[in-house]
């Protein structure tokens, strides 16, 4: 199930020999955001996303309270220190439903590299607005090396949806993916070895109805020292496995199938203010679905950032995570 992988050297400048190995930070301090102006039930992930929900209510009415809930999320992270940049607007006729989710087209890296990711439909791969990203981040004070495709930018077949599907370990270099129609084995190791990473723990995941969890993301979130996950959602000949390699560096919360399917509860996202003061981003709901005891392990590492979303979620099939597109980025100067 666990596969190493041979770890690309660090380039060390001739001139500068005296230069540390970079770090890569597990906490972002900033994060790009996109405003949800087309978002209703997306019929082309609807598939196999059975997070999705249809509401009894009117396109329109289901985009102004996207928008609404979207909008207090954004002033509630800026208030709490942590760096906002709103993506909004775009060019494109096609509408975009699932735009409001950019961390599955696109990551940034501490080395100042953007990757742009192969999307599983058709709207997806238009919400990879790359020439109205990479201005958005120069604007605010980012450095951006490089820019990289993960695959060709028309790949249909081999697909790798970001973080919805990748779940970072980011300062042991390593990677836990549940492997799905948004997550090819084939493209996950290929990016793996685009970043030097050291070890690619993939595994098979089944929900309460028998079906490949969607996205990684849903089931799983590694904060610096905890790790939330669904382990019953991990086929049993491999949950010892990911539930070892977790353990070796992270303290672990449990989750039932329940907590993940109805609340949300693993689509929690820790960050961090520009201050240092760490955060759990979440919804209403994922802290709802929380036990008391569990609520209370959540505090000792963080302080909970809570935001109601309920049609984000409910139409959307993800939550707050999936909203959120983290910002390595070295800053310019």
């Amino acid at each position: 199930m666990s596969s190493p992988l041979a770890s690309r050297p660090l380039y060390v400048d001739p001139q500068h020999p005296w230069q540390a190995p970079l770090l890569h930070p597990q906490l972002a301090e900033a994060v790009v955001m996109v405003r949800p102006l087309d978002f209703v039930f997306n019929e082309q992930t609807g598939v196999d996303n059975e997070f999705q929900q249809r509401l009894d209510l009117a396109p329109t009415e289901i985009t102004r309270r996207a928008l609404t809930e979207f909008d207090a999320m954004v002033a509630r992270l800026q208030q709490a220190g942590i760096e906002v940049l709103v993506l909004d607007g775009h060019a494109d006729p096609n509408p975009t439903p699932d735009a409001v989710f950019p961390n599955n087209w696109f990551t940034t890296s501490a080395e100042g590299v953007v990757h742009v990711y192969p999307m599983f439909t058709e709207n997806r791969r238009q919400e990879r607005r790359v020439q109205e990203l990479l201005p958005l981040l120069l604007q605010h004070g980012f450095q951006v090396n490089e820019l990289s495709w993960v695959g060709h930018p028309l790949e249909q077949e081999q697909i790798l949806e970001g973080t919805g599907v990748m779940i970072f370990d980011h300062p042991r270099k390593r990677v836990f993916a549940a492997l799905s129609q948004r997550c090819q084995r084939a493209q996950l190791h290929n990016y793996a070895r685009m970043r030097g990473l050291q070890e690619v723990i993939a595994f098979d995941t089944r929900s309460s109805q028998g079906k490949p969890i969607y996205h990684t993301n849903v089931m799983m979130s590694l904060g610096r020292e905890l790790a939330i996950i669904c382990l019953e959602a991990v086929v049993p000949e491999q949950r010892q496995q990911v539930q070892a390699a977790l353990a070796e560096q992270h303290h672990i919360l449990e989750l039932s199938m329940a907590q993940m399917e109805q609340h949300f509860c693993a689509n929690v996202l820790q960050m961090q203010s520009r201050q240092g003061v760490p955060y759990w981003v979440m919804s209403a709901s994922a802290w709802q679905g929380f036990s008391p005891a569990q609520q209370r392990m959540l505090e000792r590492y963080g302080e909970p950032l809570i935001n109601p979303i309920p049609t984000l979620e409910q139409v959307g099939g993800g939550s707050c995570r999936c909203m959120l597109a983290e910002v390595f980025l070295p800053r310019q100067g």
